[in-house]
């Protein structure tokens, strides 16, 4: 697998979710009044006495991060037009010479409604489809109300056509590749196709204590340990690759505010100017809804807010063997950049 093939399948489509205490979900209403309150859900209890979040969380939306064009000033789809996307999603999930369609690829080739998913940086490998989960939704972003994300900065730019320059030159080191390339890390946080981990599916595991919340993605088994004893941030100078998280309850969600993150981050191109205010709320048995905004001033011009659906699942999280030093992947391709160059 080549370096773009790589960048794709490793970052495919998935983060982590939110919960609430023990308070009642919203009343529904419709036509005919508001819900009964007998119908609604009551969030279970910890022995903390806050809404329990413990469990494996499974991310397999298939809502893009961003509305696409074709959808512009709608946030919402009817409920044929879902069905009609996920009746063209099976047609390519039965279509196994399709290429590997991570992130946001699935979605957007059900709504362009083509045969078979090619992709653009396809080496001829062929993946089996993923199924993935259809809803109402037509962007995982809830602000800016368009469903976008807000316009680079004049110094985000020019970040940005650096890391180009140096993506479309042979690697001269390590350093030159991504940190996901390196199995260091898939960042924080993980976003739809952005950063999601490495596979179809993204798996979360959430243990929770009076004193802390552990959040454990499968992916290069990362642990972010939450804080909820009331203990202020590291110092400024302290800087984490996961950032220094730090949890308190409001109502019925537990909200982390993350900081601290070390300057070669890099969430969609962020810098260690990164602040994440993260609300995990769990509003069914089998869900919890996870709202992260996002805010780097040297990154976009405002903040942005997206939402992401978990669902509770019977799986195990098993190890993903991928630490740095022992990557094949690093080690041939800095072998077939060296080739390259001889052969010049």
């Amino acid at each position: 697998m080549d370096r773009r093939s790589f960048a794709i399948v490793a970052t495919f489509a998935t983060v982590v979710a939110g919960s609430s205490p023990s308070a009642q979900a919203p009343v529904a209403s419709s036509a005919t009044g508001p819900t009964r309150s007998s119908d609604i859900w009551t969030a279970p209890l910890g022995p903390d006495g806050h809404p329990d979040l413990q469990g494996v969380w499974l991310n397999n939306s298939a809502t893009p991060l961003e509305r696409p064009n074709a959808l512009e000033g709608r946030q919402t789809l009817t409920d044929e037009e879902v069905a009609e996307l996920r009746r063209r999603a099976d047609r390519l999930f039965k279509n196994t010479n399709a290429d590997f369609a991570g992130g946001d690829a699935v979605f957007l080739a059900a709504l362009a409604n083509v045969d078979r998913f090619t992709s653009a940086t396809s080496t001829g490998t062929t993946f089996e489809m993923i199924e993935r989960e259809f809803d109402n939704r037509t962007s995982l972003i809830v602000d800016p109300p368009d469903g976008r994300i807000p316009a680079l900065t004049e110094e985000a730019r020019q970040k940005t056509a650096a890391a180009n320059a140096i993506r479309r030159r042979p690697p001269e080191g390590p350093e030159d590749l991504t940190l996901v390339e390196r199995c260091l890390t898939y960042g924080v946080p993980r976003v739809s196709g952005t950063n999601t981990g490495a596979g179809p599916l993204g798996y979360y595991a959430i243990v929770q204590t009076p004193s802390h919340v552990l959040l454990f993605f499968e992916a290069i088994h990362e642990a972010r340990i939450v804080h909820l004893d009331g203990r202020p941030h590291l110092p400024q100078a302290v800087r984490l690759w996961a950032g220094d998280s730090r949890g308190r309850w409001e109502g019925q969600t537990l909200v982390v505010d993350t900081t601290n993150f070390s300057a070669r981050n890099d969430f969609m191109g962020s810098s260690d100017h990164l602040h994440l205010v993260e609300r995990f709320t769990r509003v069914a048995s089998d869900r919890i809804d996870y709202q992260i905004t996002v805010d780097d001033p040297t990154r976009w011009t405002k903040p942005w807010t997206a939402v992401i659906r978990l669902k509770q699942s019977a799986e195990r999280l098993y190890e993903y063997a991928c630490h740095e030093g022992n990557s094949e992947i690093v080690r041939d391709m800095l072998a077939a950049a060296r080739a390259r160059e001889q052969a010049r």
